[in-house]
């Protein structure tokens, strides 16, 4: 999760002639319940008082100015880099869920309080650091000014632990702790060995060596309960009254919060602007498979300038453009629009068909616009064992070791456990934007299963790139809230939330829909039983069956752009 932060952080580099800093390493600043929080501050040298961007980290605020700092401090700013309670040199013992709130209301007091400040703070920084911006938000505190996240999210539940549809992120969560929170000594396990640790209940002290009480919290609450509201930025998100600039990616694994919390600020009427481009967790990052152009690259330095020297230090120059900014795949073109989706999208359903037999690429899956008629319904075995893997798409946090982005998914459609169905060559392009949704009508041997779906844009060459995926544990079909047990061999209309994305399919090209039960590690496997999966150890094979007839249209629902 610290990857863009440190990128983008490094873009604000200015060639400005250098500036004398007045530099106040490792400053003690107390907490309400009296434990000290250690910061860097960075400041023009002299009497002044200057506006200041706070900046709170899990990842060590370092020992001195980085060129990122400096490029603020030059252009005018105070500079204030803390590391969050019991992370680093400062007190404490770290809680993700609850220390983020007052901690970040008594570090902007603190900071409103020294001579040097003129009392107008702003925050920035991305994932982690976003997410304390949010939080920080939710206390009112009068002195915060604006916030800029990045790549950060809004809901603990549906961007660092669990999906839409309720299975674990567990590829994301185990791979972030074993990085960030391994006990002091221990060596880095292999990524491999500790993503298929049973039961889950005990993955944390394979991944990081000891016990973990975030990831043991989490465990316990696996539905979208009490505990996951109060602790939700997106729940309380009437609470956020500063202004908000926010950027997220496409292959990113918090876009469709960004998207969300963007939404429902748009509709409370607060200052709100959203850029999401085709980036995974780290702006800068080259996908193998894939370049954009470098019509992709924004001139986000500017941007976040002139944002806090209008908040901050009232520039006359605001905002001017429209909210939301976003990027176009394949046309490779910025849009702009007042909303999201963007006015004018219509719903399109593309329906399944086949002659029984979708399973892999070689299948006789199809995508149609019309109505299906008489089709034999497909199937497929899904054995947690051997789970469908993760190819690229909107994971985190490090692609040395869990690869992000759009990848080639042709080796995944090979295998039988997937049905493919793609539609004939596009005779004219078609451009979307907006959530993609997938209707099923599935059955299953189990008591539990999950199900999963893909959207792919086919090339003439034949490479299938991945755009967006989503799952859906089938106990949560009906609600996130309350789980209810399925019945084998009866047929449920579910719906799978398969994110959001902007993308261009060109004259030529083919859509493909990928439909299976596991993309692991980036979700958990469902092991099929319906125990609770904190403690589940039993793992059973699945007998899996989509129908899509004219009693059964499942369809893929494209938000078409007019």
């Amino acid at each position: 999760m610290r990857f863009a932060s440190f990128i983008l952080i490094a873009a604000l580099s200015l060639s400005a002639a250098p500036t004398a800093i007045e530099k106040n390493l490792h400053v003690r600043v107390r907490m309400r319940d009296g434990v000290h929080l250690c910061a860097n501050v960075f400041r023009p040298a002299g009497n002044g008082r200057y506006a200041t961007i706070l900046v709170r980290t899990p990842y060590n605020k370092g020992k001195d100015i980085t060129p990122g700092w400096q490029a603020l401090v030059e252009h005018g700013f105070a500079v204030v880099v803390q590391d969050v309670r019991g992370r680093f040199d400062s007190e404490g013992v770290f809680d993700l869920y609850y220390q983020e709130t007052p901690d970040g209301d008594d570090t902007l007091n603190w900071v409103a309080a020294q001579p040097w400040s003129s009392g107008k703070i702003g925050m920035y920084g991305g994932s982690y650091l976003g997410i304390a911006q949010w939080r920080a938000a939710l206390s009112g505190n009068p002195h915060l000014k604006a916030i800029l996240p990045l790549v950060s999210g809004d809901d603990e539940y549906l961007d660092r632990f669990y999906s839409k549809g309720g299975e674990m992120k567990l590829g994301h969560r185990l791979l972030w702790m074993s990085e960030h929170f391994s006990a002091p000594g221990s060596p880095k396990p292999d990524f491999n060995r500790y993503i298929w640790r049973l039961p889950l209940r005990m993955a944390d002290r394979a991944a990081t060596g000891q016990r973990s009480a975030m990831w043991q919290r989490a465990l316990d609450h696996p539905s979208y309960d009490h505990f996951w509201k109060s602790v939700s930025v997106r729940s309380n998100i009437e609470k956020i009254k500063v202004p908000v600039f926010a950027v997220g990616g496409w292959y990113d694994n918090y876009v469709e919060s960004d998207l969300e919390a963007f939404t429902l600020l748009r509709k409370l009427g607060r200052p709100n602007r959203l850029i999401v481009g085709p980036w995974a967790h780290n702006m800068s990052y080259k996908f193998p498979d894939m370049d954009f152009g470098s019509q992709a690259q924004i001139p986000l330095r500017e941007l976040q300038l002139a944002w806090f020297d209008y908040w901050l230090r009232g520039s006359q120059a605001a905002p001017s453009t429209p909210p939301l900014r976003y990027f176009v795949m394949g046309a490779n073109q910025w849009r702009e629009a007042d909303e999201w989706p963007p006015k004018g999208v219509r719903y399109v359903p593309f329906y399944l068909s086949s002659g029984g037999h979708a399973n892999s690429v070689s299948g006789n899956g199809t995508l149609r616009e019309n109505e299906p008629g008489v089709n034999p319904a497909d199937r497929f075995v899904y054995d947690p064992m051997k789970p469908v893997p993760t190819v690229g798409g909107a994971v985190c946090c490090n692609p040395k070791k869990f690869l992000w982005g759009p990848l080639d998914q042709r080796q995944v459609e090979r295998r039988r456990d997937v049905l493919v169905y793609t539609s004939s060559p596009l005779k004219h392009p078609l451009e979307i934007a907006g959530p993609v949704r997938v209707v099923l009508y599935a059955a299953t041997s189990a008591a539990d299963t999950d199900f999963t779906a893909k959207l792919v844009d086919v090339w003439p060459d034949g490479r299938a790139i991945n755009l967006t995926d989503g799952i859906l544990k089938l106990r949560y079909r009906e609600s996130l809230a309350k789980p209810v047990p399925a019945k084998p061999g009866e047929i449920y209309r579910i719906t799978i939330d398969a994110g959001p994305t902007a993308v261009l399919f060109k004259k030529g090209h083919a859509i493909r829909l990928e439909v299976s039960s596991s993309n692991f590690p980036r979700f958990a496997r469902n092991l099929n039983t319906g125990n609770p999966a904190a403690e589940d150890t039993v793992v059973r094979t699945a007998r899996q069956t989509v129908y899509h007839d004219r009693r059964h249209p499942s369809h893929l629902l494209l938000p078409v752009v007019k």
